[in-house]
């Protein structure tokens, strides 16, 4: 699991100055491997045929469990359904960073495509959020993938609220953004809708049964419950080692998970697929195989509730450029 014996027990978060680790990881990597490098830049079309996939079988699963038992049907909903819509939440991310195919609009119809199966249109907002967190990693305020002050405070330390924040720690996500910062409307949220809304309304009326749609909202919420692969939230960016921001998981997880493990390595290269990220290591393996790593996603999810050293505090912050505000 993700260790966490050299973190000091926390009642802030921790305050830095300087810029995320990642660009400046980026241009020493592009002058040293840059010709290698930029040979993996670009879309992987194998994510359509995959996202496809995925939610026709969720759409079947959706309809053929009707006939299902509450217990089977909920066993379902974590094994099937939390699996493959936890794959989908991947597959919107890396659609997001435009890397499905070349055309723009082709992406974003793609996100909502993906969208359906998780049942609430979310992936055109998903969007703008995420670029942020790219672009200002730990900004106070600005990068919504950080806990609140009022999180901070809730949580803290304690283990049973901390079992809770991993329990429904997909609401927090879902919710954070709108009341840290108001959410942007686009053409892509409409078409967002407008996929989403119809074919929900439309699968519901064909098979006479709201039970396809609760059964996405079930999975969706057992896809960021206490489920394997949802540890990648935690173990992605919170402070299981003094300093340290960012982690890559190696394990096989990254098999159903679009290789989000290898996260020092996308946060480097945003723009390289999925199917690539493990090259970028094999490529330049000086600057990550002795990073420090997260050898289990639900290692993290059980460090993260029992330590008394890893709470919603243990988040790295910058301020926003221009904030005076003294450090903590």
């Amino acid at each position: 699991m993700c260790k966490s014996t050299e973190l000091k027990t926390r009642r802030s978060f921790k305050w830095v100055e300087g810029d995320e680790p990642h660009a400046t990881r980026r241009m020493e990597i592009l002058a040293k491997h840059g010709d290698e490098i930029r040979k993996l830049m670009g879309p992987e079309w194998r994510t359509i045929p995959i996202v496809i996939v995925l939610v026709a079988i969720q759409v079947w699963v959706a309809i053929a469990g009707r006939e299902l038992g509450w217990g089977a049907w909920l066993f379902t909903a974590y094994v099937v359904g939390g699996t493959i819509n936890h794959a989908l939440f991947l597959a919107i991310h890396e659609i997001c960073h435009m890397l499905a195919m070349k055309s723009l609009w082709g992406n974003r119809l793609l996100s909502c495509i993906a969208n359906i199966p998780i049942g609430l249109p979310y992936s055109a907002t998903f969007h703008g959020y995420h670029m942020e967190h790219h672009k200002y990693q730990g900004w106070d305020g600005v990068d919504t993938d950080l806990p609140s002050e009022i999180e901070g405070k809730v949580i803290g330390n304690n283990i049973v609220m901390k079992l809770l924040f991993c329990v429904f720690q997909i609401l927090f996500y879902a919710l954070r953004p709108i009341f840290v910062k108001e959410p942007k409307v686009s053409n892509w949220t409409a078409l967002n809708f407008a996929v989403q809304i119809p074919v929900t309304m439309w699968l519901c009326q064909t098979v006479g049964s709201m039970v396809p749609w609760y059964y996405f909202i079930v999975s969706t919420f057992f896809a960021g419950c206490l489920h394997p692969v949802s540890g990648h939230f935690l173990a992605e960016h919170f402070e299981y080692q003094p300093g340290v921001e960012t982690y890559s998981y190696y394990g096989p997880l990254n098999m159903i998970a679009f290789n989000v493990g290898y996260h020092n390595e996308h946060h480097d290269f945003p723009n390289v697929a999925w199917s690539n990220l493990p090259k970028i290591r094999k490529i330049a393996p000086e600057y990550y195989d002795n990073l420090p790593q997260c050898p289990s996603w639900p290692g993290a999810i059980w460090e993260f509730i029992i330590s008394p050293k890893m709470s919603a505090w243990s988040r790295i912050k910058r301020h926003k450029r221009g904030d005076k505000k003294s450090e903590e």
